[in-house]
This record gives structure tokens, sequence and C-alpha cells, in this order.
């Protein structure tokens, strides 16, 4: 695993010492989780579908399942992978991927550069205890460009995920099945070190996916 890694790590060290990834190297000095990501942690709360059972009316229940599933959605470990221009974010401030990067054609990377050079099937830790980790999961790859999310409404989102012709072919059963069982969508809650996580779990968010689908799915304006 860490022969894997080399080529990664050797262009990482090689930065740092040029000042090319300044906020990683104030990471090396201080708070794994410092500024904004820190934050997240604070807020990463996530009501489960129970606390919405008081609301009488079905369309407002549903909106409010939604509303707060989509504190995941609209979350920096989801939007970054769903990027509009097809290169990845990073961070809490989803700033543009260190190398630059693209998809490519099939979301893994361009020819001769796939996300799995530098991406393995696990989160690595890089030596030093206050230094970002490198993500990792064995489906690592971009969301389809049909599913960009960035600069978009949670309506809109809302909107996309519910369209056939632009979540893969999902009926609303497979969406839930994406969103409360896939892997790479569970590692926003294990990000690795340096990173916030999604709020909640995957459990939780999934509770709330099923109680919105089964209320009727409404999407906010």
């Amino acid at each position: 695993m860490r022969a894997f890694f080399t080529i990664c790590l050797i262009t990482f060290g090689l930065c740092i010492v040029a000042g090319r990834f300044p906020a990683r190297a104030e990471m090396a000095k201080t708070d794994p989780l410092p500024g904004m990501e820190a934050e997240l942690a604070r807020r990463g709360t996530l009501k489960p579908a129970s606390a919405f059972n008081g609301i009488s009316d079905t369309g407002a229940r549903s909106l409010a399942l939604y509303g707060e599933a989509a504190k995941v959605i609209t979350h920096p470990r989801c939007m970054n992978c769903h990027p509009v221009d097809r290169s990845p974010r990073q961070g809490a401030v989803a700033r543009i991927h260190i190398p630059p990067m693209t998809g490519g054609t099939d979301g893994h990377g361009p020819a001769g550069q796939p996300c799995s050079t530098c991406h393995g099937k696990s989160n690595f830790n890089v030596a030093g205890d206050n230094i970002q980790s490198i993500p990792g999961n064995p489906k690592w790859a971009l969301a389809p460009a049909s599913m960009a999310w960035q600069g978009k409404t949670p309506g809109e989102i809302c909107r996309q995920i519910k369209d056939p012709v632009r979540n893969g072919g999902k009926d609303m059963e497979a969406l839930y099945r994406h969103m409360a069982e896939d892997e790479l969508v569970g590692w926003g809650w294990n990000p690795g070190r340096g990173r916030a996580p999604a709020p909640g779990d995957q459990a939780i968010f999934g509770g709330l996916i099923r109680a919105w689908i089964d209320t009727g799915a409404a999407c906010p304006a």
C-alpha cells in the first residue's frame, strides 16, 4: 500500500517544501481539523426521520425531511465529488483539486493519470499526526456529469436526483438504495483524518430518504 502512494507522497512533499500547499503546511502545525473543517464538525448533527412525525401535513413533512437530508447532500463531502466542470474539489471551501485533475470521460480521471494513482481502496494516513490523509474508497470516482450539483439550490438538486434521465436510470427505490447503502456515499461519514464527516451517519440519512420517498418525495422551490 505504501508503494502505491509513492508518487503522490513525493509530489505532496515537494509541494510543501515549495510552498505550494500553504493550507496543508499550516495543518501540519496545528489542529488536524482547522478552520472551516472544525466548524463543520461542530455542526455535524442530523435529526432522524422520527423527529418529523409531528408534522401532520404529509407534503410539509416530506419537505422537512428533504431539508434535513439536504444537510448531507449539500455537505462538502458530497458536493466536492459533484462538480459542474468535471474538476474535483477539496476541503470545506471546495478548492480546486491539487494537483489539477479532471474526471475524464468516465469519472475515474484522464488517460494515463487515473484517480487510483493516488486514491486507493481506503483512506491513507500520511506520516505525521497532523497532516491530512489521502482519501480512498474501492469505488472512488467523480459523480456522472449529469449529476453535477455544484452551485445548485437544494430544490434543483432534489429534482435532479429524482429524474431517471439524469440519475442513471434509477427509480425511487434504486435511489434510496444508493443513498442508504452505497459504500462510496458511505465514505462521507468516514472521510479520513483532517476532514469533517457528513452530519449524522448513513443509517440516519437513509432513514430520512426513506421517509421522504414515502411521503411523496416533495421538492422545495
